[in-house]
């Protein structure tokens, strides 16, 4: 009997199934991807939810899920870098290649990139996928499939380091621990930064932060953004020379650019509101420089160096496991916030 695709199907908003489909076959530069690991990024659950966002709306059936990892089943004409049977960890975007964007090496900001579960796009929650053969990377024996799904976030978090200029011995300020915040925490930690204070609403997502290499913290308990500035550059000792906006909030906004020393850059991540106060006048007198981070590019292979390295550890992030059978199950898991990132086993079971 040939093998099936089981594959969790998001219809609409808040209608997600499990449907057989036929496993797809590899075209030119394509490789076929018996897949492993895939972590639920909270764009899953809002599309699942709320089923858009902002102008990305589902219109059609579609696939979630691009943090993911897998095992090379088959591969499509030409590919000559990879074989049946790697073990790969998957860049969810494709660009156009031949922009002027992706030309001048800024790829992730291609206007025609194909991107996993972004609609009109579909994602990759399923036993079989068929991807661009360039945008697999593979991964060492020691680096497992957990951590080569992770990379996607861990990868959000280089580049918005990148961004913020973070370099040997600075001190670093990262707002939010969520998955984000907490990748940038081990990022900017690899990168040499000697201090990273990381500010949160909870005691319990700062507690995992300085776990995973955050030498200070702070919850926020005021709601003045001035009174919280110095708040950090007191706990910190000093006037943190680059930041790291990864909660979405506009406090935390305020709270940044009043903290940082003038001079320095100031790399927002996180989504939020579609339009927020900034305290403009204090970041033009202080040349702050805000700078958006968006998704990544050129990430994989250096995280794949830090993961096999071990300058970095991404799976203290891994709360709950969940089989692709349990889809549904993970997903609920997800939205109710008591896990940090849950992950979904897509292989098939032997039993």
């Amino acid at each position: 009997m040939a093998d099936t695709n089981l594959s969790a199907v998001l219809f609409k908003k808040g209608d997600m199934r499990l449907v057989e489909r036929p496993v797809p076959e590899p075209g030119p530069g394509e490789v076929q991807l018996s897949m492993r690991k895939i972590g639920i990024c909270g764009s899953d659950v809002h599309y699942w939810v709320s089923g858009s966002i902002g102008p990305f709306v589902v219109k059609d059936p579609m696939l979630l899920g691009h943090e993911c990892s897998g095992v090379v089943s088959k591969l499509g004409q030409g590919v000559t870098h990879l074989k049946v049977g790697d073990r790969v960890a998957i860049e969810p975007g494709v660009p156009c290649r031949r922009c002027e964007l992706c030309k001048g090496g800024r790829y992730n900001l291609c206007p025609d990139v194909f991107f996993l579960a972004t609609p009109p796009d579909s994602g990759a929650l399923a036993r079989y996928h068929v991807h661009a053969a360039d945008f697999c990377y593979k991964l060492p024996d020691n680096v497992s499939f957990e951590e080569g799904a992770l990379i996607e976030p861990l990868s959000v978090g280089i580049h918005a380091c990148r961004r913020a200029n973070v370099s040997m011995g600075k001190k670093v300020l990262v707002c939010g621990s969520g998955p984000i915040g907490l990748s940038a925490v081990v990022s900017a930690r690899a990168m040499g930064a000697s201090e990273v204070i990381v500010t949160d609403i909870s005691e319990e997502r700062l507690a995992l932060a300085r776990k995973m290499g955050a030498t200070k913290s702070l919850t926020i308990a005021t709601k003045d953004p001035a009174e919280a500035a110095q708040q950090v550059r007191d706990i910190l000792g000093a006037m943190p020379d680059c930041a790291v906006e990864a909660s979405g909030a506009n406090f935390s906004v305020h709270m940044a650019i009043r903290a940082l020393k003038p001079g320095s850059a100031f790399a927002v991540v996180g989504h939020g509101p579609n339009e927020i106060q900034v305290p403009i006048v204090e970041a033009i007198a202080h040349e702050i420089d805000i700078r958006g981070s968006f998704r990544y590019m050129n990430t994989w292979p250096a995280a794949i160096e830090m993961l096999t390295s071990g300058a970095i550890n991404v799976k203290p992030m891994i709360s709950h496991y969940f089989t692709l059978e349990q889809t549904l199950d993970a997903f609920e898991m997800a939205k109710s916030g008591k896990g940090v990132k849950v992950i979904i086993d897509c292989e098939k079971s032997a039993a």
